[in-house]
């Protein structure tokens, strides 16, 4: 007997032939999808424990997010629209002035936003801004992973080392004092090996890692010395040849012109694992590249970067390169809900060649799908609802003022659905979400312990003033 039957929905597949099937059923036995098809033909051949009725609900594969950072979801907005007092307090906190209590509440809190936003399945730096990651021991990560654990749904963790500026000094608050440490790359390094070892395809396969280590653009090149550029690119080296003897995904964040190029020439760390985010203004010659290496590519459309330069996405596509959204979620200006970044990337493309025939809402649903679950390497486990597959499945209410009338489905769902649009979501066949009423966790808990992390690490930092509302907000045209 089957575990769980959805039937009477419309089921968008995201499989090999795009198949949408207006009155379908998926049938699910443990953490697989055993049955996909018509449910006049899928019902009566499979009973099951628990039968879901889809009526005026579409059916799809979870969301996937290829790029976002844990850390932000507790800074958020701070700064107003200063981004370099934005950036200084990623690197103090990320650094200094964070504990396990910061970022087991962080991982709830994001977690909790991408669930109810049907995103079952992210990609999470272990830090961020100038790629300041908290890999100074294992404790954090392992934090991170206990809170994802909790809420059911999947995560590639990415975790690598700062940059080449060493010793980095980071701060222990666990003792509830703070001790300063000094921390070497050996021991960043070491630390990302134990959280591959204790964690990495736990949880069915839910809790995974990849490897980072930061992208070298021109700027830090052209201020290093000869002795500071060998380290740089022995350590990038080294990130990705961990990943590579583990099977990982290796991922750069912040990719721009002339990035690629240079990882080609010195680096040699491209290749079909290697996944780099935003990705703007890349040269003809290194798209080219890119589709040669098989290169893998994190389009962040919603994100200051695509701001500042623009990610050619359409082109990398047209090449044959593999190319997902990200979040870059959740600050300082963009949330997890993963329907806003599909209609922001349409819209971002077609302004730019002032062509509305650019980016179909069903590419963009790719990208957050199938494409999104390639450039994991998961495309044989997610992305898509095929026999065989996890049952990372999500159901979405249609019968919504702005999903109506109930026709042409898949083009409602990528042009109007948001994330509060999402009824039920399971992953690995559990039921983590239904009628928008969590299974898994206590969501008032869980905001309370954000809201506590947050109160600890603004008292540590001093950086009170940050959260009020900035000058300019009101009344002006530009801050």
């Amino acid at each position: 007997m089957a575990s769980i039957r959805i039937d009477n929905a419309t089921v968008i597949t995201m499989d090999k032939t795009r198949r949408v099937i207006d009155n379908g059923s998926v049938v699910i036995k443990d953490d697989r999808i055993t049955a996909v098809g018509p449910t006049q033909e899928i019902a009566s051949h499979y009973p099951a424990e628990k039968v879901i009725d889809g009526t005026r609900m579409a059916i799809m594969p979870g969301l996937v997010d290829v790029h976002a950072h844990a850390g932000h979801g507790l800074i958020k907005t701070m700064g107003g629209g200063d981004s370099e007092a934005w950036y200084e307090t990623c690197g103090e906190v990320y650094t200094t002035a964070s504990d396990t209590h910061f970022w087991r509440a962080e991982a709830a809190l994001a977690g909790l936003e991408r669930l109810k936003s049907g995103v079952t399945c992210g990609v999470s730096l272990l830090g961020g801004g100038d790629s300041v990651m908290r890999t100074d021991d294992p404790i954090y990560g392992k934090a991170h992973f206990d809170a994802i654990r909790d809420l059911g749904i999947r995560v590639v963790l990415a975790v690598g080392p700062c940059r080449a500026t060493h010793p980095w000094t980071y701060a222990n608050w666990e003792s509830g004092k703070r001790t300063e440490i000094s921390v070497s790359f050996e021991q960043q390094i070491a630390t990302c090996e134990t959280l591959i070892r204790d964690h990495h395809g736990a949880e069915g396969g839910r809790l995974n890692i990849c490897m980072l280590s930061p992208t070298l653009r021109v700027e830090h090149l052209e201020t290093a010395g000869s002795s500071e550029k060998a380290e740089m690119v022995r350590q990038a080296q080294t990130a990705s040849r961990v990943a590579r003897e583990h099977g990982l995904v290796f991922t750069q964040d912040g990719h721009k012109t002339g990035t690629v190029q240079f990882a080609k020439d010195h680096l040699g760390i491209l290749g079909p694992e290697a996944l780099l985010s935003h990705s703007t203004d890349f040269t003809d010659d290194e798209i080219a590249i890119c589709a040669d290496f098989d290169v893998k590519i994190a389009h962040n459309a919603s994100a200051i970067g695509s701001v500042l330069g623009r990610c050619r996405a359409i082109e990398l596509m047209d090449a044959g390169v593999t190319v997902g959204i990200g979040s870059d979620a959740t600050a300082p200006d963009r949330s997890g809900d993963m329907f806003r970044h599909v209609q922001q990337a349409m819209h971002y493309h077609r302004r730019h060649f002032r062509d509305p025939g650019i980016l179909p809402p069903g590419k963009a649903l790719e990208m957050v799908t199938i494409d999104a679950a390639k450039a994991l390497g998961m495309e044989d486990e997610i992305g898509s609802l095929d026999v065989g597959k996890k049952a990372d499945v999500i159901l979405i209410d249609v019968a919504k003022p702005h999903l109506f009338p109930h026709n042409m489905i898949p083009y409602r769902v990528a042009c109007f659905a948001n994330g509060a649009d999402v009824d039920t979501v399971i992953v690995n066949g559990n039921i983590l979400m239904q009628g928008r009423q969590l299974a898994s966790v206590n969501e008032a808990a869980i905001l309370n312990e954000a809201q506590t992390a947050t109160e600890t690490m603004l008292e540590r930092t001093g950086r009170h003033a940050l959260t009020d509302i900035p000058e300019g907000f009101f009344g002006a045209t530009r801050y």
